[in-house]
């Protein structure tokens, strides 16, 4: 086989998502890098984006944006909830134009009275779930098993029902 055929089945497979713990922060934006980069290849109609504060994702890199604008789509739905959306603005503003521009698939929600590491840090599909455990080691834990996604989305129905509307793609003024 010649090096551009295996150039070209590698860009043809679908990219693999971690499963089983993890640890580290390289771990952690490594398999965040992974769900988003397989988002649209799997067809993942919803999509929960759960942090403290998202501060130490890498959701203004260009691959991350680039990921969510393959997956972006009529139909597609991504849920955003935190404590608190400040860090996301200054520290990722890709994203929040990102969110300006499809503010019609996105919902955000804060939750202000949580603590600080209650809410945990989340990637939630129909098929596949990402849960940061300890977000000062950044150990994680990664599942295709349904058990662990049935209950993770309880949870964070749970959240989301505290929260509030939040993370305006827009601000009004007069």
């Amino acid at each position: 086989m010649s090096d551009a055929e295996s150039t070209d089945n590698a860009e043809s497979a679908p990219v693999e998502l971690p499963e089983g713990r993890l640890v580290g922060r390289v771990a952690f934006t490594d398999a965040v890098r992974q769900a988003i980069g397989a988002a649209a290849s799997r067809g993942w109609p919803m999509l929960w984006l759960v942090d403290d504060d998202f501060a130490d994702w890498p959701l203004g890199e260009r691959a991350v944006i680039a990921g969510l604008n393959a997956w972006a789509q009529r139909g597609r739905r991504l849920r955003l909830l935190a404590r608190d959306f400040s860090a996301v603005r200054s520290l990722h503003p890709r994203f929040a134009t990102w969110c300006t521009t499809w503010s019609h698939l996105v919902e955000a929600h804060a939750v202000p009275q949580a603590s600080p590491h209650e809410l945990p840090g989340v990637i939630w599909t129909a098929s596949w779930t990402l849960e940061r455990l300890d977000p000062v080691r950044s150990s994680l834990v990664a599942s295709h098993a349904p058990e662990r996604r049935v209950a993770l989305h309880e949870r964070l129905d749970e959240w989301w029902m505290k929260g509030r509307p939040a993370f305006a793609p827009t601000t009004l003024g007069l």
